[in-house]
């Protein structure tokens, strides 16, 4: 099966494994058809942007043991929903991308100048 790609055009690079990320929690923002939240933007944790998603209604500072979930801190890699980095770029506190390591579906959302000028 070959390898996704990213944003860029290469293949699809690692976003983290400590913390473990990306729908399928194999450190890579893939997808597929069971990925509803559509898990496809690697990014770099803000304060700003943890605090941002905790008022929209996702907690990803506070641990869940449940699913396995350490907790996020400023500075962790995630494959976020494609959906709420669009949502916080529109509201001023999207949190930095990983170009390599961010699905190339995301070009479905949002144009690739917009992710260069925000991009790590």
């Amino acid at each position: 099966m070959p390898r996704a790609k990213n944003v860029l055009g290469t293949d699809l690079k690692q976003c983290s494994s400590d913390p473990m990320t990306g729908f399928y929690r194999d450190g890579c923002c893939n997808t597929g058809s069971e990925d509803m939240g559509v898990h496809i933007v690697c990014a770099r944790m803000t304060a700003e942007f943890l605090a941002f998603s905790k008022e929209r209604g996702n907690d990803l500072i506070t641990p869940n043991e449940v699913f396995d979930f350490p907790g996020l801190k400023p500075g962790d890699q995630w494959c976020l929903c494609v959906s709420r980095w669009v949502e916080a770029l529109d509201e001023g506190v999207a949190p930095p991308v990983n170009l390599e390591a961010t699905h190339a579906a995301t070009l479905e959302f949002v144009d690739l100048k917009k992710l260069k000028a925000n991009s790590v």
